[in-house]
């Protein structure tokens, strides 16, 4: 697991970073676009352009894409000084496609590093394309064309699919927030989606939990007990043939070094112990539920749980277990129920359930900064983390440590 500190007296660390998920047709996460920031006070885009692509190369290489995208290609901002100055050159080529801002010029130096960087194999990519676009040299280089959904007219938007979705780069529609977005750029022949309408589960179309999804809410409600019944759990875990697998198969892995193999559930259990059992049947059941999911869903749920538990040194949380309301957040877009019904019978305290029903109560703040985190909302982090009385740079490493984290959670699972 990578390690990482921040020093307060260096001013080039990237400290804040959020990741859009860009998906594609049948809602697979196909890549992230990577937003970072040195610190919450130069979140302002004409200000900070070059330092903010810049902090993404620097933490990048440091830490790896790996963790920064979950190993999938990363959509980078790069400005004409990045473009020109070569930065992207310290990063896997395969890995990444530049990302053109419409504020950059088309000038001929821009096109001749555009065409150096397809030649060692990065990609290129034009967001805010619209029909009149000066970057008409670009687009014929260039490997996708993102369009804003949003800020585009639907005639624009059309003429714009017409155009490409025969010929030349793929479409990426932008500021995909909601269901009916997502159609209408789906039947405009886009190829590739960003933004988070998935995050977002219709509950007029919300159906019940299907049969196998019912035994994860009866390991969590046998988890969530005061005080575990091992016969309960272990009866749980045997009616579920991939929940018996995978803690067979994680208990066998590299990561205890047990020397006998583990052959049985009890013998499973007693060598975890209470708290770790609880972690893993959290963890354990929540991954396999998304396994058709988009595989975000699953990755921001770990980062939002594990987060929540690096603040909880540092805030007043009452009874709730933060890592217990991150790892539920998500649940209802994994369940595709409500987050009543995901609730309905899960002990857990009052504050934790008004806060994911409704976003209110005491824990509210905790939550909105999850999720500013999350989106990179860099003004609202910023009030949050004074309204918390949290240093910024203890927000930004225990969210470092969280992504992290999760990434080597997915991957063991």
């Amino acid at each position: 697991m990578a390690m990482y500190d921040f020093n307060a007296d260096d001013p080039k660390p990237a400290r804040f970073a959020a990741r859009l998920p860009i998906l594609t047709r049948d809602e697979k996460v196909f890549a992230y676009k990577l937003l970072f920031r040195t610190g919450l006070g130069n979140y302002i885009p004409s200000v900070d352009g070059d330092t903010a692509s810049r902090s993404v190369i620097d933490m990048s290489s440091l830490i790896g894409l790996a963790t920064l995208s979950n190993g999938l290609p990363a959509f980078i901002v790069t400005t004409r000084e990045i473009l020109l100055g070569e930065y992207l050159a310290l990063l896997p080529p395969e890995k990444v496609i530049a990302e053109i801002p419409d504020a950059v010029a088309p000038e001929a130096e821009v096109l001749a590093a555009c065409e150096t960087m397809k030649k060692a194999g990065f990609g290129i990519a034009l967001c805010n394309f619209r029909p009149s676009d000066p970057r008409q040299d670009l687009a014929e280089i260039a490997d996708y064309i993102k369009i804003d959904v949003k800020g585009s007219t639907v005639a624009e938007t059309a003429a714009l699919a017409r155009r490409f979705r025969t010929r030349g780069p793929r479409l990426i529609a932008e500021h995909v927030e909601t269901r009916d977005d997502f159609e209408f750029a789906k039947n405009e022949g886009f190829t590739f989606f960003e933004g988070y309408f998935f995050r977002k589960p219709e509950t007029m179309r919300a159906r019940g939990a299907q049969s196998y999804r019912t035994v994860y809410l009866r390991l969590l409600a046998a988890i969530s007990k005061p005080a575990l019944d091992w016969k309960e759990l272990e009866q749980v875990i045997k009616s579920d043939p991939m929940l018996y697998y995978r803690l067979l198969r994680y208990l066998n892995s590299a990561l205890f070094g047990l020397r006998g193999e583990v052959k049985s559930i009890g013998q499973a259990l007693t060598i975890l112990g209470e708290d770790e059992i609880r972690r893993w049947c959290r963890l354990s059941g929540m991954l396999e539920l998304s396994r058709n999911k988009p595989s975000d869903l699953a990755l921001a749920s770990l980062v939002r749980a594990r987060f929540g538990e690096e603040l909880s040194a540092r805030i007043e949380a009452g009874n709730t277990d933060l890592f217990q309301m991150g790892l539920l957040s998500l649940m209802d877009a994994i369940l595709e129920i409500p987050m009543r019904e995901v609730l309905d019978g899960l002990p857990l305290d009052e504050n934790a359930k008004t806060v994911l029903l409704e976003n209110k109560g005491p824990l509210a703040p905790i939550y909105e900064l999850m999720l500013a985190m999350e989106a990179g909302i860099w003004p609202r982090i910023e009030a949050l983390a004074a309204q918390m009385a949290i240093e910024q740079d203890f927000i930004a490493q225990a969210y470092w440590k969280a992504m992290d984290w999760a990434q080597s959670v997915v991957m063991v699972g």
